[in-house]
């Protein structure tokens, strides 16, 4: 027997080791499964060019438990080590045997996982001691006992050991017994080893029988060594895609849309299959579906760091050895290489759609709603993506036709575009809630788009700041006779200064009040056959109020109120009546009332022409309080003549009635208010 300490810089790297260096205990396994499969491969590479003798044999890896023992094995058939090979690549920390390995055999290993020599300890975070039985595939060699409680002494012995390979045993330490229970090994091994390239065995498989599960003769085997992503496409149909899909994703009931198959040898390697799911809306719903394995080795579903934002909102599988990992093989570290890599998938992925688009535009237009999101996601974080996609980005109008922008704006110029030469794109978001506005603009000749997803605001904006002389306008925004200017004047109906106060002060009264929205009254000559009166919404200021909601720096928007616009169509015959009908009711208050507003405001008008060459700091006291007083006195008249309005408009029931139908309209009629107007739309019939 020998004895020793490990090569070590210091006495704490043990405790390095199980702090620091790996972000997650479980990780263990997948390294000593990893190492396993490295001694498989590298007996086979060695018996592909002569080097290792006589048969092969059972290259299976096993994992086992004994409870009694309170013991963890991973068993393999590989190549084994001797006395010599211990003491180098165990004794001493992070010489990595596969980086030796790989240099010497780089025409022929197979591929080898580990690259810093580190795995092997990590199986001191779960274990009070850690044996090694181990006989090399040499030639007359001896087997080997290597023991260590996780300090720097170890022991190692010569012992007998029947079979070639290596023996790791975990002596389970007493605060990582779920390690030591069959559904926790097995959940790991299925998450970290499920595609290993060579098989993994977890005990027997199970089946029912006579009424209850019982342990049959045949290996439970763990991994697929061969998934899809390590074969050619030539060799695997869209069934043996959509198969891998669902074997990638058990829960995943949905069918993915179509899928890109990666496969590069230069630059860099890379290889793996990438697949676009139905995406609607929310879009976390489905991040963290990427896999991303190094030599089939899953080492995180976290991929942010290699590919773009918005490709996370794919599923599939990604395996490079050339990208670079951490020591512990948890994360990525960036660098060249990974920008690379990204820039590549990017760029497929856009190939892809873009192929598709051209050969194939039908099912294209019938997929789009599901990959939408994700396409608006990219063209708006990645300018080299937006260059490439803004040739297969559609736009949906309300006969359900899909464009491209340059073909919609093709389709729209001769009649969309308004007196100053800008081409005026309309939109909806509800159709439901926008119907009548929707029909005042087919009666024109208009065409209308459908706008309704949750990336669609932002990709308006966009569009403008890209496409010179181009607006989106959503078409209840305005008249439709403001959205599209075609001449410079509107027709106007003339009202007497009488009828547009009894109008505007009548109609601001009795309109919704509430802390979330703000109304105003405009009087507009819209034409007779339009609706008499009817609510649109502020287009920029909706617009940042919308963008807020997933936009950083825009939140103060959205804490604003909504602003919505009561139009009054001056031009309806019903408006011209109530205007009247608003008057009289209150003409014979009214006449005295305004003949001192009109005093008053004539003597306020002559004070401030006496004052308006006058600096304030050469103005009297008693000249500040005249044109104070007066100021006063003009509101408080101004104040009262708006009560007296609104007093008689509270019981004027037409005004009420069309109140409501512009509310409506829009869809904001709701509750007690609903139920008012149904009753009184009754009592008026």
């Amino acid at each position: 027997m020998s004895k020793g300490n490990i090569g070590v810089t210091s006495d704490n790297i043990f405790p390095v080791i199980k702090k620091f260096l790996y972000s997650d205990h479980e990780i263990f396994l997948r390294e000593l499964v990893s190492n396993a499969v490295d001694a498989t491969q590298k007996l086979r590479t060695l018996s592909s060019v002569g080097e290792a003798k006589g048969e092969l044999g059972d290259l299976k890896v096993r994992i086992s438990i004994d409870k009694k023992k309170k013991t963890l094995t991973v068993s393999d058939h590989g190549i084994g080590m001797t006395a010599e090979e211990v003491d180098k690549f165990i004794n001493q920390i992070a010489f990595s045997g596969a980086e030796e390995f790989v240099a010497k055999y780089k025409d022929n290993a197979a591929a080898i996982i580990g690259h810093f020599g580190l795995g092997f300890y990590s199986a001191f975070m779960v274990s009070k001691r850690v044996e090694i039985f181990s006989l090399s595939y040499r030639e007359d060699a001896k087997a080997v006992h290597w023991s260590c409680d996780g300090s720097p002494e170890y022991e190692m012995e010569d012992t007998i050991k029947a079979e070639r390979g290596t023996d790791i045993v975990l002596h389970i330490d007493d605060d990582n017994k779920e390690f030591l229970e069959d559904s926790k090994i097995e959940e790991l091994l299925k998450k970290y080893c499920k595609f290993l390239p060579v098989e993994i065995v977890f005990g027997k498989k199970k089946e029912w029988k006579d009424g209850r599960e019982q342990e049959t003769e045949e290996d439970n085997v763990i991994n697929n060594i061969n998934p899809a992503w390590t074969r050619k496409p030539a060799d695997l149909t869209e069934e043996d895609y959509k198969n891998f899909y669902h074997e990638l994703y058990p829960m995943q009931f949905d069918e993915p849309l179509f899928h890109i198959h990666l496969n590069v040898d230069y630059p860099f390697h890379l290889t793996g299959i990438l697949y676009f799911p139905k995406i609607k809306n929310n879009l976390d719903i489905r991040r963290n579906k990427i896999q991303l394995y190094c030599n089939q080795v899953f080492v995180t579903d976290e991929v942010e760091n290699i590919v773009p934002e918005y490709l996370t909102l794919l599923h599939g599988v990604i395996d490079s050895p050339d990208i670079p990992l951490n020591v512990s093989r948890s994360y990525l570290q960036s660098d060249a290489a990974v920008k690379k890599i990204s820039g590549h998938i990017t760029k497929k992925v856009a190939d892809k759609l873009a192929e598709l688009f051209k050969n194939e535009r039908e099912d294209f237009c019938k997929k789009w709603d599901d990959i939408k999101l994700f396409i608006q996601f990219g063209m708006l974080s990645d300018e080299k993506f937006y260059e490439r996609a803004v040739g297969f980005a559609l736009v949906e109008n309300l006969d359900k036709n899909y464009y491209t922008l340059e073909e919609y704006k093709k389709l729209i110029k001769d009649k969309q575009t308004d007196k100053n030469g800008d081409l005026i794109i309309l939109y909806t978001q509800d159709p439901d809630s926008s119907y009548a506005y929707i029909q005042r603009a087919k009666e024109k000749g208009y065409d209308v788009l459908l706008m309704n997803g949750e990336l669609d605001v932002h990709c308006i904006s966009q569009a403008e700041q890209k496409n010179e002389k181009i607006r989106f306008v959503r078409v209840d925004s305005d008249v439709i006779e403001n959205l599209i200017r075609k001449k410079d004047e509107k027709e106007r109906v003339a009202l007497t200064a009488e009828q547009e106060n009894a109008l505007q002060y009548s109609f601001e009264s009795e309109l919704p009040k509430g802390e979330k929205i703000n109304y105003n009254v405009s009087l507009e000559s819209v034409s007779a056959d339009a609706l008499p009166v009817f609510l649109t919404q502020n287009e920029w200021m909706r617009r940042m109020k919308e963008m807020s909601a997933h936009q950083q720096g825009m939140s103060f928007y959205g804490t604003m109120p909504d602003q919505y616009t009561l139009v009054v169509n001056t031009a309806h015959p019903l408006v011209s009546t109530m205007a009247d009908d608003l008057y009289n009711a209150v003409k014979e208050q009214l006449l005295p009332l305004q003949e001192r507003l009109n005093q008053k405001e004539a003597e306020e008008a002559r004070i401030k022409a006496e004052q308006k060459d006058i600096k304030s700091e050469d103005l009297t006291q008693e000249q500040k309080d005249a044109a104070s007083a007066i100021t006063k006195e003009v509101a408080d008249l101004k104040a009262e003549l708006k009560k007296l309005y609104a007093d008689a408009a509270k019981d004027n029931t037409r005004l009420h009635q069309l109140i409501d139908i512009a509310l409506l309209a829009s869809g904001m009629l709701k509750g007690e208010s609903l139920a008012n107007f149904v009753n009184r739309s009754v009592e008026l019939l």
